[in-house]
């Protein structure tokens, strides 16, 4: 392939090069700020392609044993939602919010989290935990479901992505 320089010259360009490996950050423990990054991994699987999933802060309520399915929808404060901070705020808004979502996501064939997390890691993608939200949240490595391989460093998790894309959902 080659591209025009101003001059009228041309260069020869690189083609892309297929995405082989993705390492994808999940740092946000809302509903919307969860499933981003599993949808994004569960295509990336469909299409052969190596994924590490980091789960930090508070996304690791997705694969906290205790909290997985207890996901809700952020409305305060959540631009998205076009609707004004102080209404995201009154009692039962949030339950009534998560319950149209998860309702929606049901019809469109997108399962909960619990079985999302299983089907991604059936799927050969592995899932970790970050050490130093396990340390400041005084979680161990059995708060988490049997998915999770275990818990690393940041190092560790540069480590792992080598070579490959890193998104931060």
């Amino acid at each position: 392939m080659t591209a025009p320089f101003a001059s009228g010259n041309t260069a020869v360009v690189d083609a892309p090069q297929p995405i082989t490996k993705v390492s994808i950050i999940i740092s946000k423990g809302s509903l919307e700020g969860i499933y981003p990054g599993l949808i994004m991994a569960n295509g990336a699987r469909m299409e052969g392609i190596e994924v590490n999933l980091f789960f930090t802060f508070f996304g690791m309520d997705a694969i906290h044993k205790k909290h997985q399915q207890h996901v809700k929808v952020a409305t305060v404060g959540n631009p998205g939602l076009h609707i004004p901070t102080l209404l995201g705020g009154i009692p039962g808004v949030s339950s009534l919010v998560t319950h149209f979502m998860e309702k929606e996501m049901e019809r469109l064939d997108i399962p909960p989290i619990p079985e999302f997390i299983q089907l991604i890691s059936d799927s050969g993608a592995h899932l970790f935990a970050c050490k130093a939200s396990v340390d400041m949240f005084k979680l161990a490595p059995s708060d988490f479901v049997a998915t999770v391989e275990r818990v690393i460093t940041v190092g560790e998790f540069y480590e792992m992505a080598a070579g490959g894309q890193i998104i931060f959902t």
